[in-house]
């Protein structure tokens, strides 16, 4: 597979210095009709994405489609997990991207690197994906963080944003890029990331700490013996 052009050569993936991350439309209206995913797993992964920008020190940007009306407000998760988020009003502009205030947004950080999730897939987060990839920025779409109406929705949209030179990519994989190594102080709360992205991870972490807990516990009784 050939390197998207807008990555100039580079490898097409995420530097943490140089990401925002795009959170646009997760309103409550729209959820009702996300069918592609279970609109709970949805919330949940877009949800999380403004915790790891947290983590990761990234800036985050959202905004909503017309939340005065059917459409909704923004789930509360996503300004709840990143506090420091810049929250973009719009004038009715169903593409983000044709918003100036928006653009500025993202302009003012400086960074050409964009992570991008939105609700409805095939519009809130390809729109923008596309404008902005048009503006020489590098952009990764988080396919499962994005919902929409149906699977062949989905389908046809990444192979649209795809051609057009966006990465796509899963929260799992963010997260990753992101957090970078293990050997951090704020591990744990990465851990936590994980268990939201896939509860089961939740099992390991509690096997591994019943573990060490056993292991502590017989280290004791040795040390009792001798």
């Amino acid at each position: 597979m050939s390197t998207p052009a807008n990555f100039n050569g580079q490898r097409p993936v995420i530097d943490p210095n140089d990401a925002v991350m795009l959170l646009i439309d997760h309103q409550s209206g729209l959820f009702q009709t996300v069918k592609d995913m279970p609109m709970t797993e949805l919330r949940d992964r877009a949800a999380v994405l403004a915790k790891m920008a947290s983590l990761g020190k990234l800036p985050v940007i959202t905004t909503a489609s017309v939340p005065q009306g059917p459409n909704g407000p923004l789930i509360p998760e996503i300004h709840a997990n990143a506090p420091h988020a810049r929250y973009v009003a719009r004038k009715g502009e169903i593409n983000a991207w044709d918003n100036p205030d928006f653009v500025a947004a993202v302009k003012e950080t400086g960074r050409k690197t964009l992570i991008i999730a939105g609700t409805i897939t095939s519009v809130c987060m390809a729109f923008p994906a596309i404008s902005a990839i048009a503006e020489g920025y590098k952009v990764f779409v988080v396919v499962d963080a994005s919902g929409t109406y149906s699977k062949m929705a989905q389908e046809i949209t990444l192979a649209r944003v795809v051609q057009a030179g966006a990465v796509p990519i899963d929260t799992g994989a963010v997260a990753s890029e992101i957090q970078k190594t293990w050997n951090r102080d704020d591990a744990m709360e990465w851990a936590g990331v994980y268990t939201k992205i896939f509860p089961p991870y939740q099992l390991l972490i509690e096997s591994y700490m019943k573990a060490q807990e056993v292991s502590k516990n017989n280290e004791t009784l040795d040390s009792q013996r001798t």
